[in-house]
């Protein structure tokens, strides 16, 4: 990797380098298991993301782009903004790297996810999700100190390692399934995954889930343009993918590739909670369990050979009980 590449800010992402990110993930990172489920007589196989050790697929963009980091890079740290899971991926890299990380996150952001960045030696400064601009404050911490700036999808480095798990997806199906995956269902917030595992799936069919009132990218891709969230957005437990206007890098990619966009309900995001804690016994964030709402809802078509994503686990414990007791 050249130091004229590390330092051009208009590169784009692409399949060689999803791979390149893929190598460098497998080196300090077990693969997280693909694992079957039965719907309506078929199988679906389900990208367990969240047991990665900061407990969502984040972890991937953050080690590619830290890792890239020029010496001088290094010296000066770095900045990203996050509601958590972003910010506890940039947050283990830094402290492996040993690379100062100020994270900026919504003071709305779940509990578990403000102390987990915390825990990991990360600065945290919170600000009101809908007063206040991340990009500014990141901008503005940026221009003091020097520090790169790690956007959570809106960056190629960070696409291509989210689009690790896209590579270890095809290899697991066509191990496990006989070929690689013909219909691939991610959860979005900017579109870093799904953009990210389009790249090395190019047979495959694309369908990004979002949850209710924050679906900026389904209806961007309906339009053929860019269109930020609605007025007044309602409230949402997915604080994953509360996105308020996805970028030109994710959705040009995602437009070329003919991705189709879904909305699931809060109660479906809830069943898909507990069905994916009944059935795979895995704890699972209402975020990161969008993807397997759109299958479970019948709102996603399901082939022989659909993968999803299940993105992200963390959740407030109490949260979490409450849901699947209800």
């Amino acid at each position: 990797m050249t130091e004229q590449l590390l330092l051009d800010p208009s590169r784009k992402p692409s399949a060689a380098g999803v791979e390149r990110a893929a190598a460098k993930v497998a080196d300090i990172l077990p693969k997280t298991p693909l694992l079957p489920l039965t719907v309506d007589g078929k199988t679906i196989w389900c990208k367990a993301e969240c047991l990665q050790p900061i407990g969502a697929f984040k972890i991937r963009g953050g080690w590619h782009r830290l890792t890239d980091l020029t010496e001088d890079q290094r010296k000066c740290g770095v900045v990203a903004f996050s509601s958590g899971n972003h910010a506890q991926g940039v947050a283990w890299a830094a402290r492996r790297l040993g690379v100062k990380a100020t994270i900026i996150m919504p003071a709305d952001a779940p509990l578990a996810k403000l102390e987990n960045t915390k825990k990991l030696g990360a600065e945290v400064i919170t600000y009101d999700r809908l007063a206040d601009s991340r990009e500014e404050l990141a901008a503005e911490i940026a221009g003091k100190n020097g520090a790169v700036v790690v956007p959570s999808f809106d960056d190629p480095w960070i696409i291509e390692g989210q689009g690790s798990t896209g590579v270890e997806i095809r290899e697991q199906m066509i191990a496990q399934a006989g070929a690689p995956p013909d219909h691939l269902v991610a959860c979005c917030g900017g579109g870093g995954l799904a953009t990210g595992i389009s790249l090395v799936n190019p047979e495959a069919a694309i369908t990004v889930v979002e949850p209710e009132g924050w679906d900026d990218m389904k209806r961007s891709l309906e339009g053929g343009s860019i269109v930020p969230v609605q007025d007044n957005p309602p409230p949402t437990e997915c604080d994953a993918l509360q996105t308020l206007l996805v970028s030109p890098l994710t959705f040009d990619a995602l437009k070329a590739r003919e991705a189709t966009g879904l909305v699931v309900t809060k109660a479906e995001v809830h069943h898909a909670m507990r069905v994916a804690f009944e059935k795979l016994r895995l704890v699972v964030e209402p975020g990161g369990a969008v993807a397997l709402a759109a299958i479970l809802s019948g709102k996603a078509a399901v082939t022989d050979r659909t993968a999803i994503t299940i993105s992200g686990g963390n959740v407030d414990r109490d949260r979490f009980a409450a849901i699947i007791g209800a």
